[in-house]
């Protein structure tokens, strides 16, 4: 039986797998930090900690994978140091750190982990020192030595001129009436001070760094006979506003206050949950257009999206940011949050200009700088910000800017800058028109868009969308970057013009006096009503000097109508393929039955590794690209004729004599294989 139960236990480990048989409880990203930082540190003996020192400061940091690759906190060089990891001590003329400290009470810890100062100061209360010393749990949040030595003057007078009251309420707040160890500190959470019952707010975040009211937790988990010990960098105190009651009582927030009142969001600014708040100051506001600010404080969405773009779903204390990182808003954009040695960036810019106000629902920084989303611009102020100002300064002298900056629901199809390398079109009343063939009287999303789908413009013209493996087209012109959504508009930046489609393939054919041969051809085969009905063609369109420059030989095969049927087939595709659909390689199938491949290199398209002259010529049933060169069935190239009929000879051959082998071999034989040899 014992035997039986020992078996299933195996059985049930193996079934389940070596995390179930190994994994204990999962550890903290605190804990995943210093386990990383021992592991750099082992090979100077045991329990020693690698450490990142910021070069010319007194900051030090327990070091996770990429930042030891990097050397770099804050975009600062770091060097790095081995110290005994917290809990362990050296012995003399051991190698690294083999002794744990010795347990001793609260007060005694304090002056092993670095917190002298503090020591200091609760012995000039009357009750703490006993306190400390008693029995009992406790845990304290011990501002460093080099906290309290960073307090103004005039704060510690106040705590020092009064120590039965201003500086023991004040230590009390940095304490907790039981035991609380970092793989409890969860992101989010509050503990209860012994000042008061007061509030102390937790963050836990994914790169290891643990802060106490935004205070960074330098030295964790210090065990003491009543209690634990962990030494932050700062003094804390007492939070007692919410977010929305900073607003109010702030001269800074005079603008912000009117916004955040005309959205509604003063609510949530006042409720449960914790937030970060990027604050725009009254200069903030300044710095903006009147006639901009005006627009969205006149537009109860554009407003809120404006707001909420100032609001991250959970708090970020400033001590977190040790390199750069994503955050996501209310609004649904993401900004890039980093730091420049002690400065906090957004999106690159340095213009946090006071961090870490604490509020009880969460922190606040206030920003110099609006940011303001595309949800709340016009396409005007899109394309401002885009590599798309040539399109918009023609857009603009072609009279068409009231649609750009108003509440019509359009989307803008403009051209990048690239594409007028080479000189801008003269505005006239082609121009005007083409322009206004690049605004679609609706307000689109690149990812709703299908293939074959149908977008009307202002100009009054039909659009097709095209959808290819790697590009999205709107007839000839591909979307080149991430659409931009504004509070009316989108903008769509293109790789090049839109043309229009002007009439089916025949009509272009026809209008065009380089395929006068080439029309001649099409209706002598009979295939002018396949090209003049609906359909979806591409078309290789040989000049007249194509057709005048074939060998005498290939001109005589073109004068039955079946052969040229046949050839002219060859040279259209059963799908339209625009030049940015093209990619590396596309093998198109004829309408005469074989494939052509056609290829893009160095912008240059190809078909059957001949050069395209013009390519994108739109028709409402296809699109023409010009080609100097009659294409060539494979049955029909005279070269590929004769590899055929080798070919087949070859094939023969080998048919004849693997019958021939058959004929005159033996009866097979099988064999076993011996066991390894398999």
């Amino acid at each position: 039986m014992a035997l039986f139960v020992r078996l299933l236990a195996l059985a049930l480990a193996l079934a389940l797998g070596p995390a179930a048989t190994l994994a204990g409880p999962a550890k903290s990203p605190y804990q995943l930090v210093l386990q990383h930082s021992r592991l750099r540190g082992r090979q100077h003996g045991p329990n020693v900690c690698a450490v990142q020192k910021v070069i010319g400061t007194n900051r030090k940091y327990f070091t996770n994978c990429k930042q030891w690759y990097q050397r770099k906190i804050c975009g600062k060089s770091t060097v790095i140091s081995y110290e005994c990891c917290p809990g362990y001590e050296k012995v003399p003329g051991e190698k690294g750190c083999p002794a744990a400290l010795p347990l001793s009470n609260l007060y005694e810890t304090l002056g092993v982990v670095g917190s002298t100062t503090t020591q200091l100061y609760t012995d000039r209360t009357d009750k703490l020192r006993p306190e400390m010393e008693g029995p009992g749990s406790f845990t304290i949040f011990a501002p460093s030595n080099e906290a309290w030595a960073s307090l103004s003057a005039e704060v510690l007078d106040s705590l020092v001129s009064n120590v039965n009251i201003e500086l023991l309420n004040a230590l009390r707040y940095h304490m907790v009436n039981r035991r609380v160890l970092t793989d409890e500190l969860k992101h989010g959470m509050t503990l209860t001070s012994m000042y008061q019952n007061s509030n102390i707010q937790i963050h836990h975040y994914p790169n290891g760094i643990v802060t106490v009211n935004c205070a960074r937790l330098l030295k964790a988990d210090h065990h003491a006979t009543n209690g634990v010990v962990h030494l932050i960098d700062k003094v804390i105190s007492t939070i007692t506003n919410n977010i929305q009651q900073i607003i109010e009582i702030e001269d800074t927030f005079e603008t912000l206050r009117a916004a955040v009142a005309a959205s509604g969001l003063n609510t949530m600014l006042e409720g449960n949950g914790q937030y970060t708040l990027l604050a725009p100051t009254n200069e903030a506001f300044e710095k903006i257009p009147t006639e901009t600010l005006n627009r969205i404080l006149g537009d109860p969405e554009a407003l809120r999206d404006l707001l909420n773009n100032h609001i991250l779903k959970s708090a970020m204390c400033a001590e977190a940011i040790v390199a750069g990182l994503s955050v996501e808003t209310l609004e649904g954009t993401t900004l890039e949050v980093g730091c420049s040695g002690d400065m906090l960036t957004i999106n690159g810019k340095a213009i946090i200009s006071n961090k870490d106000i604490l509020a009880t629902n969460g922190v606040i920084h206030y920003i110099d700088e609006l940011l303001i989303p595309d949800s709340a611009k016009t396409l005007f102020e899109l394309a401002a910000e885009s590599d798309v100002s040539t399109a918009i300064d023609l857009f603009r002298q072609a009279g068409l800017g009231t649609h750009l900056s108003g509440s019509e629901r359009l989307t803008l199809l403009a051209p990048l800058n690239s594409v007028f390398k080479d000189g801008t079109p003269p505005i006239n009343a082609h121009t005007r028109n083409l322009l206004r063939n690049h605004i679609i009287k609706d307000q689109l999303a690149s990812k709703y868009l299908y293939h074959g789908q149908t977008l009307e413009t202002l100009g009054g013209k039909k659009l097709r969308v095209f959808v290819y493996r790697n590009s999205l087209c709107i007839e000839n012109s591909c979307i080149a970057a991430h659409d931009k959504r504004g509070r009316y508009g989108t903008l769509f930046m293109m790789d090049r013009v839109l043309t229009p489609p002007m009439g089916t393939v025949m009509d272009v054919l026809k209008g065009d006096n380089r395929f006068s041969t080439l029309v001649a051809a099409i209706q002598s085969a009979g295939l002018t009503e396949t090209l003049t009905r609906e359909g979806v063609y591409t078309v290789f369109a040989p000049t007249n000097e194509a057709f005048r420059a074939l060998p005498p030989k290939e001109q005589i095969n073109l004068k039955t109508a079946k052969e040229l049927a046949n050839i002219l087939k060859y040279h259209i595709g059963d799908e339209i393929l625009v030049s940015g659909g093209i990619g590396a390689l596309v093998r198109l199938k004829s309408l005469q039955g074989d494939k052509l491949e056609v290829s893009l290199k160095n912008n240059v398209v190809s078909v059957n590794k001949e050069p395209v002259a013009e390519p994108d010529i739109m028709a409402t049933n296809g699109v023409v690209h010009v080609i100097t060169s009659i294409l060539q069935p494979p049955f029909n190239r005279p070269q590929e004729r004769g590899d055929e009929l080798a070919d087949s000879a070859l094939e023969i051959f080998k048919q004849a004599s693997a019958f021939s082998r058959v004929r005159s071999s033996p009866a097979p034989v099988f064999l076993s294989c011996s066991p390894g040899l398999s």
